[in-house]
């Protein structure tokens, strides 16, 4: 009795192989096919590299990315952007500090109309720091022009200590205090010297105009708004 074949001609053994084998090579083809098909899909899952920083470290020269480490040229009185080799090689030197780290929101904060008058600072807007090569209390206001020092008299200074005795915890050259007088209520907090900076570069970037512009309005709220936030971990 002749075997069955298939309809090419070749002999079949009745159990199916052929058809497995048409089967098999067809899931081949399927494979093969899947393939750039999977690669592609790996490829997706690769973060692309993140962009650089046109920023330079301000003593070496190398780029560093967007959120990077300052240190406190003490007698210039100046920040410097750094990276992370001379923040740590640097920090030791005499003339270097490194910035502080520390954020207060002083929502307790004492400071009487005719205190902050006699300070003199002709906006609402400032800052103080314990300045230790100077060897007395500064304090700025910022400007269009960048970074402003007011006459400071002493005893001001010691009667708002009085009122406030976190200002006996404000390290030396490295934290100041910064004050919002343009929101009601005032709005106060002790942030490192290199936020404090951050408003005088914040003024100068948005002021338009005589009065400085809605956008300077909002961005100050956004500034404060920043240190608010950032306190609640201390």
């Amino acid at each position: 009795m002749n075997e069955p074949t298939s309809s090419n001609g070749q002999q079949s053994n009745g159990n199916g192989a052929s058809s497995d084998a048409a089967s098999s090579g067809a899931t081949g083809w399927a494979a093969m096919r899947r393939k750039p098909s999977a690669i592609a899909n790996l490829k997706s899952l690769v973060k692309p590299p993140k962009p650089v920083s046109d920023e330079q470290c301000d003593l070496c020269g190398l780029p560093i990315p967007t959120r990077h480490r300052h240190l406190l040229h003490l007698e210039e009185r100046r920040i410097c952007c750094v990276c992370a080799t001379c923040w740590a090689l640097r920090s030791g030197d005499a003339v270097y500090r490194p910035t502080g780290n520390r954020v207060l929101w002083l929502d307790d904060f004492n400071l009487p109309d005719e205190l902050w008058a006699s300070f003199g600072v002709p906006i609402g807007l400032c800052f103080f720091f314990n300045s230790g090569t100077a060897n007395k209390i500064i304090g700025l206001y910022p400007s269009p022009a960048g970074a402003t020092e007011c006459e400071l008299y002493l005893d001001a200074w010691d009667e708002l200590k009085s009122l406030n005795p976190i200002l006996d915890t404000l390290q030396t050259d490295i934290e100041a205090l910064i004050i919002n007088r343009l929101a009601d209520p005032p709005q106060y907090s002790v942030a490192p010297v290199d936020q404090a900076y951050e408003l005088v570069g914040l003024i100068k970037a948005k002021w338009e105009g005589i009065s400085g512009g809605p956008e300077l309005k909002e961005a100050v709220g956004q500034y404060f708004e920043g240190l608010k936030q950032e306190s609640a971990g201390w």
